[in-house]
C-alpha cells in the first residue's frame, strides 16, 4: 500500500493525515497547535509540524510523498542568512489597512485588479510588505526574501534555513511555492501566471525577482529581494531531507503545496463550476473556473487555484459566529438552536437578522453592527430569532456568491462545508436559500487532503480521484427569505 502525507498548516494549528494513494482511505493523523495571535515567530509553525508529524506516526518507510498546504497572505521575512527578520504578520493582522488604502490611492484600484486580480486588502502580503517599508525602515534593507507560511515550511522539510539550524543552509534560491498561494500575495498576476516585479518594487521600494533554483540562470540583480520560484501543481518541489525522514535513507517526494482554500478545493475533488460555501468562524465562497477572474469593484479576489485552474473568491467576516453569538443570546447550546430554527417557517414571519457581529469585509463595512428587524408581537418568538440568525448568515454568502456569478462564473452545485455546515437546521435553510443543488460533505480535514491529492499527483504523475462521502439536499428555494433580507439592508444606512 503507497501511502501520501497531507499537511494542513492552519492559523490555529497543524493537522497532518496520511492517505492510501489508491483509495484516498485516511490511514492515520496527527495534530498540534499554533500559538494564538495575528503574528507569530514561525519556528512555532516548524515545531507544530515535526510535533504533528511524530504524532502521525512520522514519515517512515510507507509514505512516499508529502506537500504542505497553508494559511494565505501571511508575511515571512528572512534576511541573507536564512533567518526571520521579525515574527510573520498573519492574514488577520489588521494593521495594514492603512497600506492597502495607500496603495489603491497611488496606483487605483482598477489598475491593481488589472494587474493582479485582486482588490488590495488588510489580509494580503503586499499591504504587511508595504507596511513594513512605512512603519519598520530599518528592517527593509536587511530583507532577502519574502516567503509565504508554506513557502517556508516546504523549504525547511528540504533541508534549507538558518545557518547552523539546518542541513543545508539558508539557500534561499530554492524557495518555492504554488499558482494558488502566489495569487494572494496581491503581487501575482494569475492571468499572466507571473509575478508583478515593478509592482512590489513599488510596495517595498526595493526590486525583486523571482527564485531560479541553484541550477537556474543567475539574474543580473543579486541585490533584489528574492520571491519563490511559482510551480505547477504537478511539479515536485523536490524531496524530504533524509535527516528528517525515520530511516535517514528514504526518498520521500514533496509537491509544490497550496493556499488553504486551493487545497480544500482540490481535497473535495471540486471541478470547474462547483463552488465551495465554507462556514467558519468567518465565511468564504469559492469556485472553480477555467478562466482568470478580475473583478474592478474589488468584492472577488481572482486567485489561482491548485489544480491548474482558477479559484475566484470572496471572504465575509460573519459566519459561525453569527450563530454561537445568537444561540448565546437565546440560551441553548448548538443543538438546542438548530432545533429552536426548525420549528419557524421560511422567512422567520418577516424576521431578519442583517449578520454584521464584526461589521463586514464583504461589503466593505468595517464599521457596521448587527440588527434585527421587523419584530411584533407576534413573530418576536425564539424560533424565529434562531431561523433569522441562519438565514441572515447565509443570505450574506448568497450575495457573495451573486458576486463570483457577476465576475463569470456559472455554478452547477454549491459543496457547503464547515463546523457550521453540520447543523442540521443550516443545511436545510442552505436548499431554501441558495437556488443551485446543495452536498454536504461529511467532516473532514480537507486542506490537509488537498496536500496530500497533491503529493500523490507528484509521485504518480496524474491527479487522483478519491470520493467524498457527501449528503445531497435538493433544491427547495424560498425567494421570499432573500427578498426579505435585501429590503431590510437596502434601507440601512452604514
Amino acid at each position: 500500500m503507497a501511502l501520501v502525507a497531507g499537511v494542513d498548516s492552519s492559523t490555529q494549528s497543524c493537522k497532518v493525515v496520511v492517505v492510501d494513494t489508491v483509495t484516498g482511505t485516511e490511514v492515520r493523523t496527527g495534530r498540534a497547535l499554533h500559538p494564538e495571535g495575528t503574528e507569530v515567530d514561525p519556528e512555532a509553525w516548524w515545531q507544530a509540524l515535526r510535533t504533528a508529524l511524530d504524532a502521525a506516526d512520522g514519515l517512515g518507510d510507507d509514505v512516499d510523498a508529502l506537500a504542505v498546504a497553508g494559511q494565505q497572505h501571511g508575511m515571512v521575512l528572512l534576511g541573507r542568512d536564512g533567518r526571520v527578520l521579525r515574527d510573520a504578520l498573519l492574514w488577520n493582522d489588521t494593521r495594514s489597512a492603512g497600506a492597502a488604502r495607500d496603495l489603491i490611492g497611488e496606483l487605483g484600484l482598477a489598475e491593481i485588479v488589472s494587474r493582479t486580480g485582486s482588490a488590495p486588502v488588510a489580509s494580503f502580503t503586499a499591504t504587511k510588505v508595504r507596511w513594513v517599508r512605512d512603519a519598520e525602515p530599518d528592517v527593509v534593507p536587511a530583507i532577502a526574501a519574502v516567503a509565504l507560511p508554506h513557502d517556508w515550511l516546504t523549504w525547511r522539510l528540504r533541508g534549507f534555513g538558518p545557518d547552523g539550524e539546518s542541513p543545508l543552509g539558508p539557500v534561499l534560491e530554492e524557495l518555492v511555492t504554488d499558482r494558488s498561494d502566489a495569487s494572494g500575495t496581491g503581487y501575482w498576476n494569475p492571468a499572466a501566471d507571473a509575478y508583478d516585479l515593478p509592482l512590489f518594487e513599488h510596495v517595498l521600494g526595493r526590486p525583486a525577482r523571482e527564485a531560479h533554483g541553484t541550477h537556474g540562470t543567475h539574474a543580473a540583480d543579486p541585490g533584489a529581494v528574492i520571491l519563490p520560484r511559482v510551480l505547477p501543481a504537478d511539479r515536485t518541489a523536490g524531496a524530504v531531507h533524509p535527516s528528517l525522514t525515520a530511516a535517514g535513507d528514504r526518498r520521500i517526494l514533496l509537491g509544490a503545496g497550496a493556499g488553504d482554500n486551493a487545497g480544500a478545493a482540490l481535497g473535495l475533488g471540486a471541478e470547474e463550476g462547483d463552488v465551495v460555501v465554507s462556514l467558519g468562524t468567518s465565511g468564504t465562497v469559492f469556485a472553480v473556473a477555467a478562466e482568470p477572474v478580475a473583478d474592478a469593484g474589488g468584492a472577488v479576489a481572482g486567485f489561482a487555484d491548485a489544480g491548474g485552474l482558477f479559484l475566484p473568491l470572496v471572504a465575509t467576516l460573519n459566519a459561525a459566529r453569527v450563530l454561537s453569538s445568537a444561540a448565546g443570546l437565546l440560551g441553548v447550546d448548538q443543538g438546542g438552536f438548530a432545533e429552536l430554527a426548525v420549528t419557524a417557517a421560511p422567512g422567520s414571519d418577516g424576521v431578519v437578522l442583517v449578520p454584521y457581529f464584526e461589521g463586514e469585509r464583504t461589503p466593505n463595512l468595517p464599521t457596521a453592527k448587527a440588527s434585527v428587524h421587523n419584530l411584533s408581537i407576534a413573530s418576536a418568538t425564539r424560533a424565529n430569532l434562531a431561523r433569522a440568525a441562519i438565514e441572515g448568515m447565509l443570505c450574506g454568502l448568497a450575495d457573495a456568491l451573486d458576486a463570483v456569478r457577476a465576475a463569470g462564473v456559472r455554478p452547477r452545485h454549491l459543496l457547503l462545508i464547515g463546523g457550521a455546515a453540520q447543523n442540521a437546521a443550516v443545511q436545510e435553510v442552505a436548499a431554501q436559500v441558495f437556488d443551485l443543488p446543495v452536498r454536504v460533505p461529511a467532516p473532514g480535514e480537507y486542506v490537509a487532503r488537498g496536500a496530500a491529492v497533491q503529493a500523490a499527483w507528484v509521485m504518480t504523475g496524474s491527479r487522483p480521484s478519491w470520493s467524498v462521502d457527501a449528503a445531497d439536499r435538493p433544491i427547495d428555494h424560498r425567494p421570499l427569505i432573500r427578498e426579505q433580507y435585501r429590503t431590510t439592508v437596502g434601507s440601512l444606512r452604514f
